[in-house]
């Protein structure tokens, strides 16, 4: 994993509730890197995630809206937040239920825009 990419992650996983960050290929939802604290599948992960952000993508595109800057699936065991990074790219986070949701999206987005 290149330094660049490492840094940018590790920043995520320092947000208190964050377990794992992800840089993920949107198209094929492939692992291009990560930087994990627990025993989070990336794979499983990344797929998830790039399949979330390919459907809700199509669907705000038919009611007219931009693109979405970042999503948030909540689940009783935790969250995942994802973010366009760059052409192509999704930065993912994988959080604990009581994650600081709302710092984590500034990270999200002040990481994308170092990425892209």
């Amino acid at each position: 994993m290149s330094t660049a990419f490492s840094a940018v992650l590790d920043g995520l996983t320092r947000v208190p509730g964050v377990r794992s960050a992800l840089l993920v290929a949107a198209d094929d939802g492939l692992v291009i890197a990560e930087s994990s604290m627990t025993d989070v599948e990336p794979a499983a992960v990344a797929a998830l995630a790039a399949s979330l952000a390919a459907r809700l993508a199509r669907a705000v595109a038919i009611t007219g809206y931009a693109t979405p800057r970042s999503f948030h699936l909540e689940a009783t065991g935790g969250g995942l937040m994802a973010a366009p990074a760059g052409e192509g790219l999704l930065l993912v986070a994988v959080t604990e239920p009581d994650a600081n949701v709302g710092l984590l999206r500034l990270a999200l987005r002040d990481a994308a825009e170092r990425v892209g």
